[in-house]
C-alpha cells in the first residue's frame, strides 16, 4: 500500500497530483527549488523539502536529490508527472530498486515505448498502420540517403530519443538530405545524449490525433477516446479539442482498439496515450507513445468523467480498473487552452515575470487548473505556461461560446499571455469550420498574422 506520495515535479501538475492524492486520503510532499519557494504546491503539499538551485539540471532532474528527499520525509512513493524524469528509465528503476512505488509504467515498458523505433516495431506487432520509414535506426549517412530515395520525399529525419521538437529535420529534396541528416543527429546528440535517429515519410498536410488508453497490473485495458491536438506551434500544442471533430464513431473505435492493442503488446500499466497522424483520406497512422500522464488529461476528464490522476495512483497501489469499455461513454465537446506566458505578437516569446493580478474565470462548463495567484513570480527557468483553461458545452458550438466567455473573463496583469491568441483561433474561419492542419498556426505566423482581436 502507498501512504506518502512525494511529487518530482513542480507547477499546475504537483498541484493536480497532490490534490488527487488528498482525494486518497494519501500524505503528500512536495520538493522544490530555489526559484519555487513560494510556488502553490509547495503550499498545498503536507510537506516540503527544497531540493536545489533554480536551473532544472540542479533541482528537478537532480536524481540523488530526489531519493534524498523521499528518504528525509519517509515518501514511499514518487509521482513524476510530465516532462522532467517522467519518461526516465533509469529513474524509474532506481525508484524501484530502492523500494519506492514509482507510480507509471515499469522501466521495461518506459524503455521499450520511449524508443520510437522500438515503439514502431511493437506497433507492426499488432497491425497498427504505421508510417512508412526505415527499419530501426539508421547511422551511415550513405544508407540513409539509399532508404530515404526508396521511401520518398519529403521526408522526417528524426531523433529516436526525440521530444519538443527537437532532433527533427524535413528533407524535402535528395540534394539537401545529408546536409539534415548530419544537423538532426547533432542536435539529438546534444539534447538527448543519443545521436541515433531514424527516417519517416511525411505525410501532408496531417492532423495530429492521440488515444488515452489506462491498463492496469491485471491484463485490463481501456481506451478513453481521442483528443484533437491540431493546433499547434513548432511542434507544442496550443489547443487540444475532444472529441475530435473529424472522427467518425467508426473511425474512433477503430483507433482506440489499436492503440490498446500497442500498449497491451508492450505490458504497459498506468495511464497513457497513443499519438497518430491522420491523412486527408483519414487513415490514421501510429506515431509514438506517451509513458506519462498528458498536459491535455484534463479534456479527457471532463469528456468522460474519468479522474486519470486517481486511476493512476490506483493502479500503481496495484487495484484492478474500476471501468470497462463499456462503462467509458463520451459527453458533450470539451476545449482545451494552454495560457501561457508568452507574447504571441513576437512568435509566442516568452514572458516571465510578476503577476501583478490574476483573476480566473468562472460558471457552467468552466474548469481552470493552475498553480498561479496574484503576485506569484513566474520564472524564467521552466515552462511558461500559466494555467490551463478547460471548457465544454453539449457540442462544439457550444465550447467554443464557453471558451469566450471564459477567456473573456481571465483577467492577467504584468506579463504578457497567450489569451489574445485564443479568442482570435475561436473567430478565425478555418478554425470553426475544423479546416486545419499541423501547419496551421506556423503558417499563420510566417504570414504575419496579428493575434490581437479581443
Amino acid at each position: 500500500m502507498i501512504q506518502k506520495v512525494l511529487i518530482a515535479n513542480r507547477g499546475e501538475i504537483a498541484v493536480r497530483i497532490i490534490r488527487a492524492c488528498h482525494d486518497l486520503n494519501l500524505q503528500t510532499v512536495a520538493v522544490y527549488s530555489e526559484a519555487d519557494a513560494e510556488a502553490l504546491h509547495v503550499l498545498h503539499a503536507d510537506e516540503a523539502i527544497c531540493i536545489g538551485e533554480a536551473p532544472s539540471s540542479k533541482s528537478y532532474l537532480k536524481i540523488p536529490h530526489i531519493l534524498s528527499a523521499c528518504e528525509i520525509t519517509g515518501a514511499d512513493a514518487v509521482h513524476p508527472g510530465y516532462g522532467f524524469l517522467s519518461e526516465n528509465t533509469n529513474f524509474a528503476s532506481i525508484c524501484e530498486s530502492c523500494g519506492l512505488n514509482f507510480i507509471g509504467p515499469s522501466p521495461k515498458s518506459i524503455a521499450l515505448l520511449g524508443d520510437k523505433a522500438r515503439a514502431k516495431a511493437t506497433a507492426m506487432s499488432v497491425g497498427c498502420p504505421v508510417i512508412p520509414g526505415s527499419d530501426g535506426v539508421v547511422s551511415d549517412i550513405i544508407q540513409a540517403l539509399e532508404v530515404a530515395k526508396e521511401i520518398g520525399f519529403p521526408i522526417f529525419i528524426k531523433a529516436v530519443a526525440g521530444g519538443g521538437g527537437k532532433g527533427i529535420r524535413i528533407a524535402y529534396h535528395e540534394a539537401e538530405f545529408n546536409k539534415l541528416f548530419l544537423a538532426a543527429r547533432a542536435e539529438a546528440e546534444a539534447s538527448f545524449g543519443n545521436p541515433d535517429v531514424y527516417l519517416e515519410k511525411m505525410i501532408m498536410s496531417p492532423r495530429h490525433v492521440e488515444v488515452q488508453v489506462v491498463g492496469d497490473k491485471h491484463g485490463n485495458y481501456i481506451h478513453l477516446g481521442e483528443r484533437d491536438c491540431t493546433i499547434q506551434r513548432r511542434r507544442q500544442k496550443l489547443i487540444e479539442e475532444a472529441p475530435s471533430p473529424v472522427l467518425s464513431a467508426k473511425l474512433r473505435e477503430k483507433m482506440g482498439q489499436a492503440a490498446v492493442k500497442v500498449v497491451k503488446a508492450a505490458g504497459y500499466h498506468s495511464v497513457g496515450t497513443v499519438e497518430f497522424l491522420l491523412d486527408q483520406d483519414h487513415h490514421f497512422y501510429f506515431m509514438e507513445v506517451n509513458t506519462r500522464i498528458q498536459v491535455e488529461h484534463t479534456v479527457t476528464e471532463e469528456l468522460t468523467g474519468v479522474d486519470l490522476v486517481r486511476e493512476q495512483i490506483k493502479i500503481a497501489m496495484g487495484k484492478e480498473l474500476a471501468y470497462t469499455q463499456k462503462d467509458i461513454h463520451f459527453e458533450g465537446h470539451v476545449i482545451q487552452f494552454r495560457i501561457n506566458a508568452e507574447d504571441p505578437m513576437k512568435g509566442f516569446t516568452p514572458s516571465p515575470g510578476q503577476l501583478e493580478y490574476y483573476l480566473p474565470p468562472g460558471g457552467p462548463g468552466v474548469r481552470v487548473d493552475s498553480a498561479c495567484y496574484s503576485g506569484y513570480k513566474i520564472p524564467p527557468n521552466y515552462d511558461s505556461m500559466i494555467g490551463k483553461l478547460i471548457v465544454r458545452g453539449k457540442n462544439r458550438d457550444e465550447a467554443i461560446a464557453v471558451g469566450k466567455r471564459a477567456l473573456r473573463e481571465f483577467h492577467i496583469g504584468g506579463v504578457h499571455s497567450t489569451i489574445p491568441f485564443h479568442l482570435y483561433m475561436l473567430e478565425d474561419a478555418k478554425f470553426l469550420e475544423t479546416d486545419f492542419d499541423l501547419a496551421y498556426i506556423d503558417q499563420l505566423i510566417s504570414e504575419g498574422s496579428q493575434f490581437t482581436r479581443d
